[in-house]
């Protein structure tokens, strides 16, 4: 069964600090994914987040990371240098310790 899956979110956010750091504070509020990377571009204006966890745990935190961004962006006044599809608008799950690729491409399409 899937072991460890890797999530690398893109948000709509890559200038305002306080911004940034409260998705991040949601992101890892439940201490279940370890965060092995955050980059941000001020003139893309985009955040993006990676990091890692058993499958259930990478999902929940996903979905707080996204309910966060989507609260707090402002996608009506946004610019930046990037397209602009949304306030989260890319949200890759790769299975990265695996012994059952379709269980993982399973659980990535059903989460």
């Amino acid at each position: 069964m899937l072991k460890t899956l890797l999530a690398e979110v893109n948000i709509s956010e890559g200038r305002n600090q306080d911004l940034i750091e409260q998705v991040k504070a949601e992101l890892l509020k439940s201490g279940s994914v370890k965060l092995i990377d955050e980059n941000s571009d001020k003139d893309h204006n985009r955040t993006v987040f990676t990091y890692t966890g058993e499958p259930e745990a990478v999902l929940e935190a996903t979905k707080s990371l996204t309910a966060k961004a989507v609260e707090l962006i402002d996608m009506t006044t946004h610019k930046g240098s990037h397209p602009r599809m949304g306030a989260v608008d890319v949200v890759p799950f790769i299975p990265v310790a695996s012994d059952n690729w379709p269980g993982s491409m399973l659980m990535m399409v059903l989460g």
